[in-house]
Formats: C-alpha cells, structure tokens, sequence
C-alpha cells in the first residue's frame, strides 16, 4: 500500500542510534553525520518505488558527499513476513548497487519508530546541527524512470540545507510502501 510522508518538521532534532551495517560494522549517528548535513533514507529490498530510484540516490549521496553531505540507507522491514528484505540480501543490493553509504539494520523497528518513518523510500534531510530541514522526495518520478531533464528536489534541497542550514519551505511529499511493521 503506498503512502506519503509527513510535511517537514522544521528544527526537530534527528534521534540517536546504534545500528550494525552490511559492512560488518555498527554505527551510531554521530559516527555517519557530515560537516555540513546528514540524510537518513529509510528503504528496503523490495519496494519497487526504491528499486525504481535506488541508482539516482545512490548518485545524489556521491554528489551531496562532494558537498560535505553524509548518507546513511536503513531498513527496516519485518523480515519474517518480508524475507526479501533480510540482512543477507541487504548486504547483496548494497554490493550490487555500490552504496558508497552503510546500509543499516533496524531489526527492533526502534529507530524507524522514533523517527517517524512512514515508507520506502523516506528521506530526512538534516543540517550541520542535526535539525530537520528536508522530509520530500527524491523527485517527481515516482516508480517511474526519470524524464530526462527531471529536477533533482532532493539533491538540491540537499545543497541548500549544506550551504544555509535551512531547507526549502516547499516541499513535496514521498510517496512509497509503507514500513512493513512487526504483528505485536
């Protein structure tokens, strides 16, 4: 079922975490944040909105690195009911796709919970401080490919955020599958 991101909570500050990653590290936030911004995208395996942009944020995250941008990928889908989306096979797509990112494993739900995420692909866009400034999409595509020419709303938002610390005050949702939550 697809759904759509929140309007941008301007200022709120990103909540810490400590996750292991496909590279068999464990990082905490402060580990990942970048000089000048962070992006936190919550994404899966097997959602075909990510599958369908996962090469353009993956070049976004190269580009916005350049501007002293960091990007960290977690999942955090219910593995059980979604075994396309397991440990294993994140380390597969972050190989396949050359995440210059950690791809993080949110097995608990905790982080995506405490942050809000509501689908795949979700982007949170932080400045320098670790204040909310960007919650849009990556661009107009959707699921689709990218008409040539397709403005690039994350990446320059992105751009903004690492030269001004704010974000822009217009901004459109993400849309994408919802977080595939645990049964209780």
């Amino acid at each position: 079922m697809a759904e759509s991101t929140p309007i941008c909570d301007f200022g709120w500050k990103a909540p810490a975490f400590r996750l292991p990653a496909t590279d068999g590290k464990v990082y905490a936030l402060e580990d990942l944040r970048g000089p000048n911004g962070t992006l936190v995208v919550f994404i899966c395996n097997h959602c075909p909105y990510v599958q369908a942009v996962l090469d353009r944020i993956v070049r976004d995250a190269n580009d916005l690195a350049a501007l002293g941008v960091a990007t960290v990928a977690i999942s955090s889908n219910d593995v059980i009911t979604y075994p396309e989306d397991s440990f294993e096979r994140m380390a597969e797509v972050a190989r396949a796709h050359a995440f210059p990112f950690p791809y993080l494993y949110d097995e608990s739900q905790d982080v995506a919970r405490r942050y809000g995420a509501v689908c795949t692909p979700d982007f949170f866009g932080f400045n320098r401080d670790l204040e909310l400034q960007y919650r849009g999409r990556l661009d107009a595509s959707g699921r689709n490919p990218a008409p040539p020419g397709a403005r690039r709303e994350l990446f320059e938002a992105m751009r903004t955020v690492a030269e001004t610390g704010r974000g822009p005050s217009e901004q459109i949702p993400s849309l994408g599958c919802s977080i595939k939550w645990k049964t209780a």
